[in-house]
């Protein structure tokens, strides 16, 4: 159940990311505060870690996403969405959602030119600020969103 509901936030937060090219505060700092409310609370993370792998899965997470928010490849809404799972979670499914939200962004650009052109139009503008012409600036929490339900998937 606990994984159903990280999976409905992160659809939620990859939607409003590829409709908009941002992610609201409400998504992200309050998920990341239910999170940090749940861990000092019970002594572990939603997904049942201990309090210590939901710490350094908050480590490794801006490890891994603040360098990219400063080179500007990045923003601070995808930055606040990985922490905020990271708390949820632990540090092998912050590896696993950043590997797979890679694999995932590869695949879009290598295969992307060839599906938009059958995307209905109603797809396409929900996806507004996904198409392959963008590839310099796609948002990350679609990829996130892959990225996690497939290591979710492979850890369960």
């Amino acid at each position: 159940m606990q994984s159903i509901s990280l999976i409905i936030w992160l659809m939620v937060c990859a939607a409003q990311d590829a409709r908009e090219r941002h992610i609201a505060n409400i998504l992200t700092l309050g998920a990341g505060a239910l999170a940090l409310a749940w861990l000092l609370w019970t002594g572990n993370t939603w997904l049942g870690a201990e309090a210590v792998q939901g710490g350094l899965a908050f480590l490794l997470a801006l490890a891994f996403t603040l360098p990219g928010y400063w080179m500007g490849r990045m923003g601070a809404g995808d930055v606040k969405l990985v922490t905020a799972l990271a708390l949820a979670t632990d540090g092998m499914h912050v590896l696993g959602t950043i590997i797979g939200a890679g694999i995932a962004s590869v695949l879009w650009l290598l295969f992307s030119p060839k599906i938009w052109l059958y995307m209905s139009q109603s797809l396409r503008e929900r996806l507004r600020y996904m198409p392959p012409q963008m590839s310099k600036k796609q948002p990350f929490a679609p990829f996130v969103l892959a990225g996690a339900v497939l290591t979710m998937a492979c850890l369960r």
